[in-house]
């Protein structure tokens, strides 16, 4: 099965580090009675951008991945952000240019020799790329994406301590190792699908 989430063991006693430089974060979930609050937050010191690289390193196909208090029943929502094919060809979408509309009246629709042409994903070593503003203006972009919104499970969660005490950053790293496993349970099967259908359509058109 895919592995979408995993900790990164090299960076362990910075998370450590983060988690007491950043206590002030815990401020609202000291001695609260559920854990829900005191996990999510130790999952934001985890990722970036307040890690970098974050002690949570996940598959090239997520962009984000947060976890969140449910404001309807205080459990816990994972809110994750994914790579997908486009939704159709966009290779059959008309060129759009920075210096010519993409249907003119006047007639003067006329497009430079690879610009203007439909892209979405860029595939950098593996890695899914945000466009810079150069490629942006030889054309455009349609990144396609999907968002997965699952509950997580409470169980194996450290109860929240009730302060900055000694040794409440492993309560932490606990915390962030169920969540972690926790997701990666639910996005596996998504993920390994995404992997498993093929290029499908393109991710990206040679200019």
């Amino acid at each position: 099965m895919t592995t979408v989430f995993r900790l990164d063991r090299g960076t362990h006693e910075r998370y450590l580090q983060l988690v007491r430089f950043h206590h002030d974060f815990f401020a609202g979930a000291w001695g609260d009675i559920a854990p829900v609050e005191f996990a999510a937050v130790a999952w934001r010191i985890a990722v970036p951008p307040l890690a970098t690289p974050g002690y949570v390193r996940w598959h090239r196909r997520v962009l984000s991945a947060e976890v969140v208090r449910n404001r309807w029943d205080g459990t816990l929502i994972g809110r994750v952000q994914v790579v997908t094919p486009p939704p159709f060809d966009i290779g059959t979408l008309p060129r759009v240019t920075s210096d010519t509309p993409p249907t003119s009246p006047f007639g003067d629709d006329h497009v430079k020799q690879g610009e203007g042409i439909w892209r979405n994903w860029a595939n950098t070593f593996g890695q899914f790329v945000a466009p810079t503003d150069r490629d942006i203006a030889r054309g455009p972009f349609l990144r396609a994406s999907a968002l997965v919104e699952a509950p997580l499970p409470l169980a194996g969660l450290p109860v929240a301590p009730d302060g900055p005490v000694e040794g409440f950053e492993e309560d932490a790293v606990r915390a962030v190792t169920v969540l972690a496993r926790g997701l990666d349970r639910v996005l596996a099967p998504i993920v390994a699908a995404l992997e498993a259908s093929g290029p499908g359509l393109p991710l990206d058109r040679p200019s």
